[in-house]
């Protein structure tokens, strides 16, 4: 099994240095990563989270609210959405057969459009809130125009599930590998999950938007930035649901952290650890040398 890190469109938010923390200045606008995994099987392709989609890059203003686009300006370019660095990588992205969301959230979803013969898993209490969009947030954030794909949803409710480091309901899904699974994390929105995966260096967690930045998971003194934490605050559905897996989440890194590596969706640096490569660069195959014919040319 192998573990691709895209970054599937950053966000530039305004009130940079006050969100990113790496932003010379305020008052120009910062970027946020969209944090997607495509995880390799010896059967086919799984991708965790999508970003945003060519659909989104193609129309923006008929997919999203005025409201995010003002707000986020997302860096629209057809060659970081996942399907154009799945091509990059020499994959095809027919062999996308299922998708995992964390939660339904426009930056997450938004390229379900372009892989519309995969099965897609995420928890019931997301589908049914999300569809519900009873509050003019929800309207914003929830985009029925991104969810042509919505008959090929699988869900799963939080009645049975496996204990995973000390998380309850986690769940196994149908026709994906065992080795990825779905971690209830709820607060964010009222069904948000992160998304496990063991790979042969250990399990890594995609904590989804569970927090935004990475000093939020420092175990002597948690710290966000003060336009985070604001975003934070104004996206949540349930704070106390939110915060407290927040402190499990740090529980988790204290108890686990040489056995999990543990990373949310927008922070940039973790990220960039993790892809070993700059947010703005997107995935591709790496470049292979005959070195026999290599060696005749020399000799």
């Amino acid at each position: 099994m192998r573990v691709h890190h895209l970054n599937c469109i950053s966000t530039c938010p305004l009130a940079g240095k006050w969100m990113d923390a790496r932003t010379p200045h305020v008052f120009t606008r910062g970027e946020l990563a969209c944090h997607c995994l495509l995880v390799e099987t010896r059967a086919h392709l799984v991708l965790i989270d999508t970003g945003f989609g060519l659909r989104d890059v193609a129309d923006p203003h008929g997919r999203l609210s005025h409201f995010f686009l003002s707000l986020l300006s997302p860096d629209f370019r057809e060659e970081m959405t996942a399907i154009r660095q799945i091509e990059r990588l020499g994959l095809d992205p027919r062999d996308v057969r299922h998708i995992v969301l964390t939660h339904l959230d426009f930056d997450h979803a938004g390229g379900l459009d372009d892989f519309p013969w995969a099965r897609v898993h995420l928890l019931a209490r997301e589908r049914k809130h999300a569809f519900e969009r009873k509050t003019w947030l929800d309207r914003q954030r929830f985009r029925p125009q991104q969810w042509s794909t919505r008959d090929n949803w699988k869900v799963y409710d939080m009645s049975n599930g496996a204990d995973w480091f000390g998380f309850e309901h986690v769940q196994a899904m149908d026709g994906v590998p065992p080795e990825i699974l779905l971690v209830p994390l709820l607060g964010h929105t009222h069904g948000h999950a992160g998304v496990a995966v063991q790979s042969p260096r250990g399990w890594m967690l995609l904590a989804g938007d569970a927090y935004f930045f990475h000093g939020e998971m420092d175990l002597l003194h948690p710290h966000c930035t003060p336009g985070l934490r604001l975003y934070q605050t104004m996206m949540e559905k349930d704070r106390p649901l939110r915060l407290q897996n927040q402190r499990r989440l740090r529980e988790l890194k204290k108890r686990h952290g040489e056995t999990v590596d543990l990373f949310c969706s927008h922070d940039l640096r973790e990220f960039e650890r993790a892809a070993q490569r700059t947010a703005q660069t997107p995935a591709e195959a790496p470049v292979s040398f005959d070195l026999t014919a290599l060696g005749h040319a020399v000799g």
